[in-house]
């Protein structure tokens, strides 16, 4: 049966109503407050000493099937991708999966990762200016800082996808991915604020990659790797609200006050006592796109070590949502106004063929 422009024009209207009536609003979609069991880590630069064990940690222990690097065969992900389900495959990868170019001499003797990619989710850099002698200091100095997924507390990621394939654990919080959902259209590289998920370039069944908190141990009663194997407590795991505390009390605290600092875990009973360092700017993380459950604190302004200045402190989803909710009434103005451009220039067309003696 033939449809009329009326009734077809009738029926996009409609469906743009319910469309846009449809769009849940951003607080109906997610918490902007911590989960009740939330956890966390506490990355203090100013007692990392740069020997990058929780990168090769990080590789080791999430290489295991439940861990984030975890990589199946191309077959079965296929398969289970198509089917929207989860793979029973429980074997080991052969080996973590380790970058060994990009570093003359290297020759594949040792992981030389250079930044985030699909095959490394948290990442130690080194800032460095002048003689680069004095650690902690703009001038003249040198400092490490940590990349690693953040754990939004309203994650960005989490509401741009479309097929659901990032979720918030309800209870400890931790964002983490499922490829067997991802489409790949990599909508959640766009929205992140941090600029933190990886995508897999060179697979032949491409995945998105980023820290999954040791997810897969944590069940396992265990905690994230890069703290269990961090030697001086630069990292620690714990409640996102006593890491919170913790954080700022170091912050307050005045620089060369001696103090124990815990290791691997906020209650660890193992601690390294040491003066507390001057610290910069703020604590990140704790206002940044609404918040997060990974808190960072560097004795050098975080605008030097590159981190982005410009992220707003509300929710991000909010924004998000604000502006997926006009999007069928534009999709129904491009729609409309192209029609009746068309509406005019066909009627133009006919009268010129007229004018000019053609029937």
């Amino acid at each position: 049966m033939a449809i009329s422009r009326r009734n077809f024009l009738k029926g996009v209207a409609g469906s743009g109503v319910v469309l846009a009536a449809g769009v849940p609003s951003a607080e109906a979609r997610m918490s902007k407050q911590l989960p009740p069991d939330a956890v966390g880590l506490l990355y203090d630069a100013t007692l990392c000493i740069g020997c990058k064990s929780c990168m090769v940690n990080c590789k080791t222990h999430n290489s295991v099937p439940g861990g984030a690097l975890y990589k199946e065969g191309l077959a079965p992900s296929i398969t289970d991708s198509f089917l929207c389900r989860k793979s029973e495959k429980t074997e080991q990868m052969e080996s973590p999966p380790y970058e060994t170019e990009g570093i003359d001499g290297n020759k594949g003797i040792w992981d030389a990762a250079q930044d985030l990619s699909g095959k490394t989710l948290s990442i130690i850099k080194m800032y460095r200016n002048g003689s680069g002698e004095k650690k902690d200091s703009a001038v003249n100095g040198h400092a490490f800082f940590k990349q690693q997924c953040m754990h939004c507390i309203t994650p960005a990621c989490a509401s741009v996808c479309p097929a659901g394939a990032f979720t918030k654990d309800p209870k400890n919080g931790i964002v983490y991915y499922e490829a067997y959902r991802c489409i790949g259209c990599r909508y959640c590289q766009i929205a992140c604020p941090f600029n933190l998920p990886r995508y897999e370039w060179s697979a032949v069944w491409p995945e998105i990659r980023k820290c999954q908190l040791c997810r897969h141990r944590i069940k396992e009663g265990k905690y994230a790797a890069c703290a269990e194997y961090c030697p001086t407590g630069a990292t620690i795991f714990g409640k996102a609200t006593e890491l919170r505390e913790e954080a700022k009390k170091r912050f307050t605290m005045k620089p060369g006050t001696i103090y124990n600092f815990p290791i691997q875990t906020m209650h660890s009973k193992e601690t390294s006592t040491r003066a507390v360092a001057a610290y910069a700017d703020k604590i990140y993380g704790l206002t940044e796109a609404g918040g997060t459950q990974n808190l960072m604190l560097s004795g050098i302004s975080f605008e030097l070590l590159g981190f982005n200045k410009d992220i707003p402190n509300a929710a991000l989803p909010d924004l998000t949502w604000a502006y997926i909710a006009k999007v069928p009434w534009v999709f129904l103005g491009v729609f409309l106004s192209g029609t009746a451009l068309h509406i005019i220039t066909s009627r133009k067309d006919r009268n010129d063929k007229r004018k000019g003696g053609q029937p």
